[in-house]
């Protein structure tokens, strides 16, 4: 074996990239601030989210609106499907929800990449409040062209 072998480079560390990402995004995402979302932790396909529900987001139910839950996982799931480094958009996106958000409840939406091939992505999220789940959220995601880090 030679001396003069060249160790190849690995590239930029994947969680300095996610956060990079995350930090690029999050200074633009005026919607999940105002709706008082907090970005808990970002990582390589992976995000956590945290948001409560206050009166505003309540419906006539008495209980969170639907849209603020659905909120809450596409905004995780934002994060991780740009976690990478390239700019990534929503392409599909489908919710169930098993119980309903409550005034006052913290929910976490914790999103965890499935699959990513080409242009496209995988995502799940799960909506959760003291660890009961409240919804199941799968995101599919298509790159876009350009790189936030």
């Amino acid at each position: 074996m030679s001396d003069d072998l060249e160790l190849e480079t690995e590239g930029p560390d994947p969680d300095l990239v996610a956060r990079a990402s995350a930090d690029a995004m999050w200074a633009g995402d005026k919607a999940s601030a105002a709706l008082g979302m907090q970005l808990i932790d970002v990582g390589p396909g992976y995000a956590l989210m945290s948001m409560e529900v206050t009166e505003a987001m309540t419906n006539g139910h008495g209980t969170a609106h639907g849209g603020f839950i659905f909120a809450l996982a596409d905004s995780a799931f934002g994060f991780a499907c740009n976690s990478h480094g390239e700019k990534a958009v929503a392409q599909h996106c489908s919710v169930t929800y098993l119980r309903p958000g409550r005034l006052g409840e913290h929910l976490v939406a914790a999103a965890h990449e499935v699959a990513r091939e080409g242009r496209s992505g995988i995502y799940d999220i799960n909506v959760s409040s003291d660890g009961e789940t409240v919804a199941e959220f799968r995101g599919h995601s298509r790159t876009v062209g350009g790189r936030w880090a």
